[in-house]
């Protein structure tokens, strides 16, 4: 494998001789880098590829992401994505997830914790679910004073103040090594 430096837009080479691989893009006659790195050419496969030395995780449909809840609309949350399959990520990229459906008046609130399913890549957005048993809230706090809540059915009760709150809580809820982190 030759490992040569690359700009968006460069040829990295023929495609009679090489097909596109990751970050790269076929421009009808050659093959051309789509992210600035370092070319790699396998010759045994016969793909062009670019290595990008921080790689922007965006989950695939079906990946597990678990995501700080960054707001919160009438009929969907937006989720920035913290982890994707359990591995974490940096990129910080963000996803929606409708609310419509749901009998809840709040399913989510901004700085909770969730972990949601993804369900699509529709113009250039990133779509998820949080409708299954397993998916919902992980971590919370009081809304009211801030302090540590306990579940009660499909409530959560501040152990400071006594506020009862509904939100739509995972089966994981309190129970995962990703909450006790985070407390």
């Amino acid at each position: 494998m030759s490992e040569i430096a690359a700009l968006p837009g460069d040829k990295i080479a023929s495609i009679e001789e090489y097909e596109t691989g990751y970050n790269t893009f076929d421009d009808g006659d050659m093959v051309r880098a789509s992210t600035v790195g370092k070319t790699e050419l396998d010759k045994e496969a016969r793909v062009a590829n670019i290595k990008h030395p921080k790689m922007i995780s965006i989950p695939k449909v079906g990946d597990i992401i678990i995501g700080t809840v960054a707001a919160v609309m009438s009929s969907m949350i937006a989720v920035s994505i913290d982890y994707i399959n359990g591995k974490p990520t940096t990129s910080k990229v963000e996803c929606i997830c409708s609310t419509r459906n749901l009998r809840k008046k709040n399913v989510a609130l901004v700085n909770d914790i969730v972990t949601l399913k993804i369900l699509n890549h529709l113009n250039g957005t990133i779509h998820a679910t949080i409708e299954e048993p397993h998916l919902g809230v992980l971590f919370t706090k009081c809304r009211k004073c801030g302090k540590k809540v306990v579940q009660m059915r499909d409530a959560i009760k501040c152990t400071e103040c006594s506020w009862i709150d509904e939100r739509k809580l995972s089966t994981n809820y309190g129970n995962s090594d990703f909450v006790k982190l985070r407390e």
